[in-house]
């Protein structure tokens, strides 16, 4: 029987349990259970000590099989050709067993085992605890808002968050706004300085996938929308009635000075023929 195939536990009188991790002291450390979303991608971050007297040649994931060894199908195998695109390693022969899993299906939904082969075939060894992973509908996701109600003013700012049962810094998201897709991706989207464009019903999904998230509607008020051009038309026929009244008085005083002239020169001109009627 192999290394890793010996499986011992011994429980004192205290109740503890201790399980014995590998007959030369390897040892495969998996994350807590991982939760996903149908068709996103997943991380499963794995870390392992082989022992210090041998060579790794060999690394294989596989799942619901505890020792990953002889007939059993694995989701990776560093000697073969063949593994499903859909599973890629991202750990190396030296302490890193990171698996990557994208597209993630329901078949998916299994316990994942990593198996680690020497040059000296007593230093085989398969973490048999492994990693539990579950898969989730994508129907389950929603969109949470950093503020309580939809209704906002112009100029206002909002964070809304597309969230599942799963964790989500994972997903690949897309957002969708009356149902045309927008620019932005990722779990969050950022809206700052909103106007009545803005507003809408909003949905997210993930890429690749056609369920979406339930309806979240916002709403920007659009008396304040038109705010901005109210006031630059107000600025306008301000400045136009500013225009308009120096206009008009520069016309008044115009006419009042041609007036005054006129003036000046009757009175000059009467003036003229009365001192030639008087002069002897």
């Amino acid at each position: 029987m192999e290394a890793n195939d010996v499986k011992a536990h011994w429980t004192g009188q205290s109740g503890v349990r201790v399980r014995v991790i590998g007959a030369l002291g390897q040892r495969v450390n998996y994350p807590d259970p991982v939760c996903g979303i149908k068709g996103s991608t997943i991380t499963l971050p794995c870390s392992f000590t082989p022992p210090k007297s041998v060579e790794i040649i060999r690394v294989i994931w596989c799942k619901n099989h505890k020792i990953c060894q002889r007939e059993t199908p694995s989701v990776y195998d560093s000697e073969s050709n063949n593994n499903n695109p859909r599973y890629r390693y991202l750990g190396d022969k030296k302490g890193d067993c990171t698996l990557q899993i994208s597209d993630l299906q329901e078949e998916d939904e299994a316990t994942f085992h990593f198996r680690m082969e020497a040059d000296d075939v007593k230093a085989h060894w398969t973490g048999q605890s492994g990693v539990r992973v579950t898969v989730e509908d994508g129907a389950q996701m929603e969109i949470r808002s950093s503020r309580d109600d939809g209704e906002f003013k112009r100029g206002e700012e909002v964070t809304l968050n597309c969230t599942t049962i799963c964790s989500i810094h994972q997903l690949e998201v897309s957002w969708f706004r009356d149902g045309s897709a927008l620019s932005e991706s990722g779990p969050t989207l950022h809206l700052s300085n909103l106007t009545a464009k803005d507003s809408g019903n909003y949905t997210c999904g993930l890429k690749n996938n056609h369920t979406l998230s339930e309806l979240y509607s916002l709403h920007v008020e659009a008396d304040e929308e038109g705010g901005g051009l109210l006031l630059i038309v107000r600025l306008v026929v301000g400045v136009l009635l500013v225009l308009f009244a120096v206009v008009l008085v520069a016309c008044i005083i115009k006419r009042t000075e041609e007036k005054v002239e006129d003036s000046i020169i009757y009175y000059n001109a009467v003036d003229s023929t009365i001192r030639r009627q008087t002069t002897p």
